[in-house]
């Protein structure tokens, strides 16, 4: 429902006009004149607000203004039999999104304030569900604390932005952060796992392609970069790109233009970019691995983000959310447990945080958690390397049972199962290709 402030110092009309937006269903307030208005503005909220614009000690515009101060401001509609067009300008440039001049058909200002309930529903809407899709990141330590608030600085600009950090370290909640915070919160956010995708498929998903373009190829497919017009790309483990496709993703960040796959016309794209890597890119430039000219084009805007054995502060805090968002509270969480917890250096990061916690919630059942439940989920280092080289180990056999065990985990999603491993999807597949012919383990399996 709608709340409207009606402002007039004239009580038939103020009246009227309040019964009349009352019949479409709006929740109305009426204020006897300019003073009035002010203590009502300053005690309660509204969506709309409609003065007459002469009135006497406080005027329409002092109400105007009033309005627009005050936190998530109302629209105002100003009335006024006095009608000039200096009037509509002043009352205009204060922030008034409409105007209209005594006498004036009834029906015509309930249209008007209808449409202005619509639109504010509207926002309202947008701006809940973009409250619900923004990460709640945790900073308590000092590390993440300045790479958020780097973060909310370049999500309200257009800039390139580079996430820096090891695996798992929430490098695409912080993408989705950006996202959300800027401008584009309305537009698509489109996420690309770059190692996921092999390099024969990679350029088609990220330019599209025509029909025909390739075997294959039997209808025109968009791509991402079209998908994401308006809004955010977020091109993750931008690292593990080829030189091949790094060449065509550098000209389309000069210019925001780019030509499909058997395309032969340019398109142009309003598309914002944030990508996201593990690897240490100035080293690949040193190496010859990665393009300078490229990283330099990605390199805009750089945010490390810190590993969880440099931000103490948060595990606790994170553990906690995690609880939470189980509808758990903090006491599962036993005093043994967050000392083990503490005492971790967390080499796979969130990710390893949230798999040893998964796992000691199956083992504590209903009861609080504790240290030893924690053990073998990451809170502790397992078994030494040297505890496995015994009389008879063998590498291979060793793997293969690693992997096995990760895809079972997994349900047989690769991409999980590399994400458990800590190695990219294209790494996965090449140790399955290298233990290809045992079953199973076959790189084309589903």
């Amino acid at each position: 429902m709608t709340r409207i402030l009606v402002v007039d110092d004239e009580p038939k009309l103020g009246k009227v006009v309040a019964q009349m937006l009352e019949l479409d269903g709006h929740e109305v307030e009426r204020a006897a004149g300019g003073r009035d208005a002010l203590v009502r503005l300053a005690a309660s909220r509204f969506d709309v607000v409609v003065t007459d614009l002469r009135m006497p000690d406080v005027d329409g515009l002092a109400v105007l203004r009033a309005a627009r101060a005050v936190p998530q401001p109302p629209e105002v509609v100003v009335m006024t039999a006095y009608a000039t067009a200096e009037s509509a300008v002043e009352a205009m440039k204060a922030g008034a999104v409409d105007y209209v001049t005594k006498p004036f058909s009834m029906d015509e200002l309930r249209l008007r304030v209808r449409r202005l309930a619509a639109q504010r529903g509207a926002e309202v809407r947008e701006a809940r569900l973009v409250a619900r899709l923004t990460p709640e990141l945790v900073a308590e330590s000092p590390a993440m604390r300045a790479a958020l608030q780097a973060a909310r600085q370049v999500a309200a600009t257009d800039a390139t932005v580079l996430l820096l950090g090891e695996s798992g370290t929430g490098k695409s909640q912080l993408a989705r952060f950006i996202h959300y915070q800027g401008r584009r919160a309305a537009g698509p956010l489109v996420e690309v796992h770059c190692a996921a995708l092999p390099e024969t498929l990679l350029e088609g998903e990220l330019f599209g392609h025509e029909k025909g373009a390739f075997t294959g190829a039997t209808q025109r497919k968009a791509g991402h970069l079209a998908a994401a017009d308006r809004g955010t790309l977020f091109l993750d483990e931008i690292g593990e790109i080829t030189p091949a496709t790094q060449v065509k993703l550098l000209r389309f960040l000069q210019d925001r233009r780019f030509v499909p796959l058997g395309a032969t016309e340019e398109r142009s794209v309003d598309v914002r970019v944030v990508s996201a890597t593990n690897r240490d890119l100035a080293a690949a430039v040193a190496e010859g691995t990665f393009r300078e000219d490229f990283y330099y084009r990605l390199n805009v805007f750089a945010i490390p983000v810190p590993p969880l054995r440099e931000r103490p502060e948060d595990v606790l805090p994170l553990a906690e959310r995690f609880l939470a968002a189980r509808g758990l509270p903090p006491s599962k969480l036993g005093a043994s447990a967050r000392e083990r917890l503490l005492a971790h250096r967390w080499p796979g990061n969130v990710r390893e945080l949230e798999n040893a916690l998964e796992r000691a919630l199956i083992l504590a059942g209903e009861e609080e958690i504790r240290a030893d439940q924690l053990a073998s989920g990451g809170a502790q280092r397992g078994r030494r390397a040297t505890d496995l080289l015994v009389e008879g180990f063998s590498l291979d056999a060793f793997e293969r049972e690693l992997l096995h065990a990760a895809l079972e985990r997994a349900g047989g999603n690769k991409t999980h199962a590399a994400r458990m491993l800590g190695i990219t999807r294209r790494r996965l597949y090449s140790l399955l290709a290298s233990h290809e012919g045992g079953g199973d383990l076959a790189p084309d399996d589903a």
